[in-house]
Parts: structure tokens; sequence; C-alpha cells
């Protein structure tokens, strides 16, 4: 057998060991990030499940169809901002203006019939998650752009 360990436990002569180092530091600095990007795949799920859940019931099919059209792609976006951050963090920006349409759509949409108590609240409270969560993670987009610079 051969003994490769003849550098001892001390790694400082590695040559990836900067790599690793910023590898980590990126690693710990999205720490809030990881939790807002959950969050927004969660409430995408919610989102295009929701008219199932709070029976919207055969009378409003188009917002059935837009709760559920908005609610995957919610979820998609969340699933990506999960899987490639570095890529996708920008897209997040997107979840806010999702969430103020998510929120006037009641009355929007459903023009000819009359949302329920149930559909507007569902819409209002999911939307009012999702531009909250837009904004939190555009937020820390742009704080992390600004400490970049400086």
């Amino acid at each position: 057998m051969a003994d490769i360990s003849h550098h001892g436990p001390d790694i400082a002569a590695h040559p990836d060991v900067a790599e690793m180092r910023a590898r980590y530091a990126r690693m710990e600095s999205r720490r809030g990030v990881v939790a807002i990007d959950g969050l927004v795949l969660l409430a995408g799920l919610y989102a295009a499940i929701s008219p199932w859940v709070v029976h919207f019931g055969p009378t409003n099919p188009n917002l059935q169809a837009n709760n559920l059209i908005l609610g995957i792609a919610v979820a998609v976006i969340g699933l990506c901002l999960t899987l490639a951050p570095e890529r996708m963090y920008r897209l997040s920006g997107v979840v806010a203006p999702i969430g103020v349409w998510l929120i006037i759509s009641p009355w929007v949409v459903t023009v000819g019939h009359h949302p329920t108590a149930g559909m507007i609240w569902n819409n209002v409270l999911v939307g009012g998650l999702c531009c909250a969560l837009g904004l939190a993670a555009t937020g820390m987009l742009l704080s992390e752009g600004r400490s970049a610079r400086s």
C-alpha cells in the first residue's frame, strides 16, 4: 500500500485551497438566501394547488387556471434558485410582480363572476407572501452587489 499522507494534516500548500475557501465563503454568505429560495418554492406549489384546496369550483375556471400557471411559474423559479443560484438569482425579482398580480387577480380575472371571500383571501395572502419573498430576495441581491463593489 502506498503512503500518500506524507504532507501531514496541513493543507495550506494544496493548490486548490484558495478556491475551496472562496466556495466555503460563498456558501456561508448564502445561508439566509437558501431559506428564501425554499419558501419561494413552497409558495409557488401552494399557489398552484390552492384552487383545489380553497375549492374555487367550476364557476371560476379562469382564476383556477391563473393560479395554476402562476403557481407553477413561481415554483419553477424557486426550484431554479435552489439548483443554480449563481445563474438564476437575478430572476428572483420576477416573484414580486407575480405576487402583485396574484393579489389583484380575483377582481381582474373574474370580471363576469363574483369571487368568493375564500378566493380573495387566498390570493391576497399568497400574493402578499410571494411579493414579500421576491422583495426580500431582490434586497439581498442588491446588498450583495453593494458589498461586492466596496
